[in-house]
């Protein structure tokens, strides 16, 4: 389990059961870009299917989020990283990310991977680095084959 407390009383948890659902789906589904109108079984079901971490503000409630899905051997998958935005300025993601990119580094991973369009000096920080082009490939499950953003017939 992680856990870990800041000197400003903000805690880092992996304690599933602290998670506050409503709370990360409000967060997700209307202000997350990657997950805009996510319905609230699907958050349930990528927390059940992931680990889920949390920061929590000493007294208060839950201020951060983020999963990784992980084979926990090899892969980890970082995903729906969020920082509530009247916490936001404050090192919570950077702090979260660390946490995270240090705690599966000493479970002997060795691939770390995430997505994202605007957050890559956050990510930097922590040693990730951009993807090579022409080696990652993925398939929207959205869209029929041909369809794909990027493919031509």
């Amino acid at each position: 389990m992680l856990h870990e407390l800041r000197d400003d009383g903000y805690e880092l948890s992996s304690e599933r059961e602290r998670i506050d659902l409503p709370r990360v789906h409000r967060w997700i589904s209307t202000d997350a870009y990657w997950a805009l109108g996510r319905p609230l079984e699907q958050m349930r079901a990528a927390l059940a299917g992931s680990q889920p971490y949390g920061i929590y503000e000493r007294g208060g409630g839950q201020v951060a989020i983020a999963r990784v899905v992980t084979d926990g051997a090899v892969f980890a998958y970082l995903c729906d990283v969020y920082v509530d935005p009247a916490h936001r300025g404050r090192g919570l993601g950077g702090w979260l990310v660390k946490h995270l990119r240090d705690h599966y580094a000493s479970l002997g991973l060795t691939r770390f991977v995430l997505v994202t369009k605007d957050a890559h000096a956050v990510y930097a920080r922590h040693g990730f680095t951009d993807v090579e082009p022409g080696r990652w490939m993925q398939c929207d499950l959205r869209a029929p084959v041909g369809e794909q953003r990027g493919v031509r017939s």
